[in-house]
Parts: C-alpha cells; structure tokens; sequence
C-alpha cells in the first residue's frame, strides 16, 4: 500500500459516508450478531454502526490504516479488536464466527475468491455474511467502462477494482446469496449470504479431480 493513500482516505471517504453510505453500513449493520469477524476494517468506518454484537474481531493488513482506526474503537459501543491479518489467510478455526463482515473491502483484495472461501470456512453453518460491495454493472456501455478505467483506477486507489463481478464469485463460493439490496444505480449492492451446505469443498475437490 503507498504511504499517501491512507492519509487521504478519510478525507476521500468522508462526504460519500454523508450522503448515504453511513446510512447503509448503518442498516446492515444492525445484522452482525455474537461473535463477529470484519474483514478489511480499514480507518473503522464501521465500528460505530455495531450495535447487536457480542465482539467484533476486525482483520486489517495495512499498518497505517489499523492505526487509523484505533480512535473509531473509543466510539464504539461493543468490544473490538484489530489484529494485522490477510483475508486471504485468515488465522482462525473453522466455525468460529456469527457473522462475517466485509464492506468495500473484495474490490482490493487480490484474490477475492481466495478471501470468500476464507469467510466460508471461519463463519458457522448457520451464520451470515454480510457484504457492502460495489460491482461491474451489467450494462454494455457503463460495463466496458468500468473496464477500460480499471487500470488506472488501480494505481490511483490502491488496487482496488471497478469491474469485479462479486456477485458472481459468491454464488461460485459455496454460498447462498439470501438478500440483495442495489443502490446508486445498481453499482452498489448489499448482499445478505449464508452458508449452502456443508460438503461443499467436498463436491469442490470432486468436481476438479
């Protein structure tokens, strides 16, 4: 990660949480119940919005933005805590969480299907995951677009990526999308998942002998 991009996140994010994206993150929020695991926490944007949670576990792997977020913490009204970790290899057992969180987060991750399955394995059979994610629209023109600005949108954002289809790569992840929000144009979405079955990195590992 540069050096300026997480001083200039706040600032950047700011006026776009004013107009809306407080009230979203505010929303889904009320959702993440007992044990709770958010990935990518990023400067903490979140942790004022956890109301319902028994502790919330946040992984961030960027050292300024975890620093960042340590004064959201003191504005929070349930127990969080922020470890150093990748969402791609997340250091905890199977089954461990409630609910697992990520919002604006799949976009930069390298390997968004590697995180997804992560979340899979660490959320219990019965839990939810919550995502705030934005995504290629499926309009020709806007689509191509989004495409042709992604790699200039990388350098300038830090890797994150306008034409990730993140929908899709859920339901190719042993998961159940449950709900589904669409805001600003549908480049936007809220997404309400849970676990489809058990043996699913069973038929997985089948499925590619």
């Amino acid at each position: 990660m540069s050096n300026w991009f997480p001083k200039l996140y706040n600032p950047l994010m700011k006026p776009l949480e004013k107009i809306g994206f407080g009230n979203i993150r505010k929303e889904l929020l009320l959702n993440a119940k007992g044990q709770v695991l958010e990935i990518g926490s990023g400067t903490g944007f979140n942790f004022s919005y956890y109301k319902h949670a028994d502790k919330v576990v946040a992984v961030e792997p960027a050292t300024q933005m975890k620093e960042q977020s340590f004064i959201q913490i003191k504005k929070a009204s349930v127990p969080i805590e922020v470890i150093s970790a990748s969402g791609e290899k997340l250091p905890f057992a199977d089954n461990s969480f409630d609910t697992v969180v990520g919002t604006l987060v799949l976009c930069t991750i390298p390997n968004p299907e590697q995180a997804l399955k992560e979340m899979r394995r660490v959320c219990k059979p019965n839990g939810k995951i919550l995502l705030f994610e934005h995504v290629r629209l499926e309009n020709k023109f806007f689509g191509s677009l989004q495409d042709w600005l992604t790699p200039f949108w990388k350098h300038i954002c830090d890797g994150c990526h306008l034409n990730r289809n993140t929908l899709q790569l859920i339901e190719q992840t042993g998961l159940q999308v449950d709900m589904i929000e669409k805001h600003y144009k549908k480049i936007f979405l809220v997404i309400e998942a849970s676990i489809i079955s058990n043996d699913y990195e069973r038929r997985s590992e089948i499925e590619n002998i």
